[in-house]
């Protein structure tokens, strides 16, 4: 696709490691073309062309949902930081159990941060799929 075809731009994201920046740019492109109404790019002589470039913009920005989505998935795989629950109190109750807390907290808060991040990432790309279909049909 050519630049001066693109309808959405990334926003501009911090450094690498800032996984909740590059989910929130991506959020942002993903809500803002769910708002772009297709019948107003119909209007006009280049309609075939701003069509095309809307459908192209949503295809990237979907295939990039589906890359962080199953990167998030990732991150919900592993060992059930709740395991702890088949241990014994005596072992929970050790030195060893206690310095194990954090750790456990610590995994915990990360897969619920993945969890909220893929649950807004597949309700935004379900919200704008239908998008893309309409404007393939339009093409």
């Amino acid at each position: 696709m050519t630049a001066d075809r693109s309808l959405s731009s990334t926003v501009g994201v911090g450094t690498s490691g800032q996984a909740p920046d590059l989910d929130e740019a991506l959020s942002t492109r993903l809500r803002d073309l769910a708002l772009v109404d297709i019948d107003a790019l119909i209007m006009g002589d280049r309609a075939q062309e701003l069509v095309a470039g809307f459908a192209d913009d949503v295809a990237d920005a979907l295939r990039e949902a589906r890359t962080r989505i199953a990167a998030l998935r990732g991150q919900l795989g592993g060992a059930d930081p709740l395991a702890v629950l088949d241990i014994t109190p005596r072992q929970r109750a050790s030195d060893a159990g206690a310095a194990g807390v954090d750790r456990i907290r610590a995994r915990l808060a990360a897969q619920a941060d993945a969890s909220r991040a893929l649950a807004r990432l597949t309700d935004l790309a379900g919200g704008l799929i239908s998008k893309l279909f309409e404007a393939d049909r339009r093409r």
